[in-house]
């Protein structure tokens, strides 16, 4: 048995580190990337063998025949290195099957012409056999196919490179030790094929690149077991972060220096009921809300405040920040503007604060009463009048009681809320007014068929007995309608009481109590609570001769709109 040449005893020992390696990454499937290693270093694999075939035939036939063979391999390596990078780095929505198959349509025609047998002599125009000291191998002229697949082979490789390169830089090391060991392993064959092509190869004909599959090798191993490559692989970071972008439950915007809406996450779409593919490009002034406002707020020294923006789920108060995107040059690039909802922390804040404000000073002073009266009644016992006032004063209590019990059940975070046709909660809030006078007039006009949350039955109960409580009349008129425009539900609610009083409404406006000024009850406030939950608006305005016309709008729910699905 006649012994191997030099260069196939390289090859061997370039295939045994190789197939190692494919191993290696094999089972690390399926981690990001790990298939895609495994197809490269069996390219390389299958080339450096059937070379050794090749180098080891007799007759120019067989080694025609063998270097027809190696270009299964030699196409496999930049495809398998292009999906590969893509996959590991995180940009795996770029591996989907119509991707592969594109890329891979020149070389499989590559191969489909070794494999007819090179009809044409696309892939080389002569062969013939040279000897030399280091073994006998095939000395090809390339054809036209070959420079052809020969420049492809560098644009995938250099394709692949680019997310590589950018991992050099990264904080985590590594991650820089991964990229750099994967960026010496594909420029090695790199180099090998350029000397080749280039005719820098002392020995001419010779292509050195399977001879530095050795290299390669090395250096996949040292990624794969220093370096813990596949195991430890930067693409669920990527993954992750884009996650925490798109499912961040504040909305996000991000602003180009020019003004221009660079991206939004979905949150912010679905917020404000924006089109994401139509929105990006546009000026952020047409798209994000209140735009101008918030630009004040990133170039004054004002402490963050909340800005009022309607979006599809109504008004809401969204505190504004504004963060610069700086790069490795300390320029500005873009701007990352979030919007986070305070709406529910500044109503929790206001029901505390009113809650408070009932226990502790409107329920001590009827308590005050009552003690008072009780103990005239003890010493007066035919003092009628006493009895009376202990009466009225304990009812009172008990109203309270029973509406801060409703504020505190209506909103309680864990509680989630079913819709309603408007009909029926107008007609429940009704029949609660009605019970609390029988001789009042409670009417009925107008009202559309559509849905909305049963919140709202509480904020019209509270209205109605408002109206009817502090109405001087013997028989209090109170009367609902409703309409509906653009996916909003106008309701007012109209009286001919004596009206409210203007410190009610300036408390309300400012949003909060002072020790000096307070509203005098709990319902009004219900009504605001219960208004802001529904992301609505209220408004009020004095009637004539008198009464008071309160007109509540909250959006309808999507199920109640016409043509849309809930």
């Amino acid at each position: 048995m006649a012994a191997l040449s030099p260069l196939s005893v390289a090859l061997l020992v370039a295939v045994s580190v190789g197939l190692a390696a494919a191993i290696l990454a094999w089972r690390e499937r399926p981690e990001p990337g790990a298939t895609w290693l495994a197809v490269l270093l069996v390219g390389q694999v299958w080339w450096a063998t059937f070379l050794v075939f090749e180098l080891e035939a007799a007759t120019l036939p067989a080694k025609a025949l063998w270097y027809d063979v190696q270009w299964v391999g030699v196409v496999a390596v930049p495809v398998g290195w292009l999906f590969f990078a893509l996959a590991y780095t995180g940009y795996d929505r770029y591996v989907t099957p119509f991707t592969v198959a594109a890329v891979s349509i020149v070389p499989a025609a590559t191969v489909a012409v070794a494999a007819a047998g090179d009809p044409g002599n696309l892939l080389a125009t002569e062969r013939v056999v040279r000897e030399t000291a280091v073994g006998t191998f095939l000395e090809v002229v390339p054809g036209p196919l070959y420079y052809i697949i020969a420049g492809y082979t560098y644009l995938l490789g250099a394709v692949g490179s680019v997310p590589l390169l950018q991992l050099i830089r990264d904080d985590a090391r590594p991650f820089r030790g991964q990229s750099a060991a994967l960026l010496v392993g594909t420029a090695a064959p790199w180099a090998g094929s350029v000397a080749y092509i280039t005719g820098a190869i002392p020995i001419a004909g010779l292509d050195p690149t399977p001879l530095v599959f050795v290299v390669s090798g090395v250096a996949y191993l040292l990624a794969l077991s220093r370096f813990r490559l596949l195991t430890l692989a930067p693409a669920p970071r990527r993954r992750a972060r884009q996650l925490v972008f798109e499912q961040l439950h504040d909305p996000v915007f991000v602003v180009g220096t020019e003004g221009l809406l660079v991206d939004l996450n979905e949150s912010a779409a679905e917020a404000f009921g924006i089109d994401r593919r139509e929105a990006i490009g546009k000026p952020a002034s047409s798209t994000v809300p209140r735009y101008d406002a918030v630009r004040d707020l990133a170039d004054g020294d004002d402490k963050p405040r909340a800005i009022p923006i309607v979006g599809r789920d109504g008004r809401r108060p969204y505190e504004a920040t504004v963060r610069d995107v700086v790069d490795d040059h300390d320029r500005t690039s873009a701007s990352v503007i979030t919007f986070h909802d305070v709406g529910a922390y500044l109503g929790q804040q206001q029901r505390l604060s009113v809650l408070n404000r009932v226990f502790r000073h409107d329920v001590r002073t009827e308590t005050n009463l009552i003690q008072g009266y009780a103990e005239q009644l003890c010493a007066e016992s035919s003092d009628e009048r006493a009895v009376s006032v202990i009466e009225e004063s304990a009812g009172r209590i008990l109203e309270l009681s029973e509406r801060t019990r409703t504020a505190g059940e209506l909103f309680d975070p864990t509680q989630e809320y079913a819709s309603s046709p408007l009909p029926d909660v107008v007609d429940e809030a009704v029949a609660d007014a009605r019970e609390i006078d029988s001789g009042a007039r409670v009417e009925v006009g107008r009202v559309p068929e559509v849905t909305v949350s049963v919140v709202l039955r509480v904020v019209l109960e509270n209205l109605c007995s408002n109206a009817i409580r502090h109405n001087d009349r013997a028989s209090p008129w109170v009367e609902i309608d409703a309409t509906v425009a653009d996916a909003w539900v106008d309701v007012t609610v109209a009286d001919d009481g004596p009206g409210i009083d203007p410190a009610e409404y300036d408390v309300l406006d400012r949003g909060a109590e002072t020790p000096l000024r307070h509203g005098s009850g709990i319902g009004l406030w219900i009504v605001k609570w219960g208004v802001d939950h529904l992301g609505g608006r209220i408004s009020f305005e004095e009637r004539e001769p008198r009464g008071t016309l309160v007109t509540v709008s909250v959006p309808v729910e999507r199920s109640g709109v016409p043509g849309t699905d809930r």
